[in-house]
């Protein structure tokens, strides 16, 4: 490696201007002797998870009923372990000035166990995610194609995850479990959004659902689709507040949302069975039974006696 010795000698000023801005950015850093919770960790408590609630579908190959019970009680005291660590390290960030002397890992280990306590529950509903799935898709060939490689269910599944940890109180650790979620797949679901059994989010890519969302039973999202906020609230000095209040809309049981339509606002309820179309943008109430499309666009078709000169398409849409 061809090096310069010389120029090294500027790296102890370099050093020293990055250190100078630990305290002039001191948002950026967390310098203090108590960990926060860890990226690696919070993958791995997620990997964990994943085996709990679809076994045999990852790491652990062979499971049959007769050894299911050791392997996944072997998991389950692990993830004790693991998600009162993390979830005692959240905690102390968040309410270590509120509650200088607490024990953190006793105020955690009831809010690991809480989640644990949900499992079963997750996995029934998770059951109606994967059946609202192979409903959904004529591409689907079976359950187990959906389990393994759907990005969507993946997505729903931490979300499934995060907001149990999120409706409990866990600071910061939901939000790390659902980023996880949208980097791997592209869909941004907060774990404040409340979602009922059956969702279905066919392709994926794109698809963001804000904080405040509220979606009922047997619904399905296609790629691109936003549930987001129409306006932001803001205080006496003109900055946004921050906060649960309703922002983000509501959709009812068995609604369809096509691909790219955006839907805003804390106002906008759409109703039962209700279809709103591709590429349609949405910020008002629409009943139930209600279909909402674009109207069609107009076609023009080039060909190659009519085109213009240099013109190198013989059709494109407007």
């Amino acid at each position: 490696m061809a090096t310069d010795i010389r120029l090294k000698d500027e790296l102890p000023e370099i050093t020293e201007r990055i250190v100078e801005t630990y305290t002039e950015c001191s948002r950026l850093n967390h310098l203090c002797h108590e960990p926060l919770p860890n990226r690696e960790a919070i993958t791995d408590i997620v990997g964990d998870l994943f085996e709990v609630l679809y076994p045999g579908y990852g790491r652990r190959q062979k499971l049959h009923l007769a050894n299911i019970g050791f392997y996944v009680g072997n998991l389950v005291d692990a993830l004790h372990d693991k998600l009162t660590q993390q979830i005692a390290r959240a905690l102390r960030h968040e309410l270590c000035q509120e509650q200088p002397h607490t024990d953190w890992e006793a105020l955690a280990q009831p809010k690991a166990m809480e989640l644990l306590r949900q499992l079963a529950k997750i996995r029934t509903t998770l059951e109606q995610d994967v059946e609202a799935a192979f409903r959904g898709d004529p591409a689907a060939r079976s359950h187990h194609e959906i389990v393994f490689s759907y990005p969507g269910l993946e997505a729903i599944t931490i979300y499934r995850l995060a907001h149990e940890l999120h409706r409990i109180g866990v600071p910061l650790i939901p939000r790390m479990m659902t980023e996880i979620a949208h980097s791997k797949t592209g869909i941004d679901i907060h774990p404040g959004a409340t979602i009922g059994p059956g969702f279905f989010i066919d392709h994926g890519t794109g698809v963001v659902i804000g904080e405040t969302c509220e979606i009922g039973r047997n619904v399905k999202l296609y790629q691109g689709v936003t549930l987001g906020a129409l306006s932001f609230t803001k205080d006496d000095e003109g900055d946004l507040v921050h906060g649960n209040y309703k922002r983000h809309p509501t959709l009812r049981d068995h609604v369809v949302v096509y691909a790219n339509a955006t839907i805003l606002g804390g106002k906008t309820i759409i109703g039962e069975r209700s279809v709103i179309g591709s590429n349609v943008w949405l910020t008002e109430p629409v009943p139930p039974d209600t279909t909402v499309v674009l109207e069609k666009p107009r076609l023009k078709l080039r060909g190659s006696n009519t085109a213009p000169a240099g013109d190198d398409f013989l059709m494109f849409h407007i």
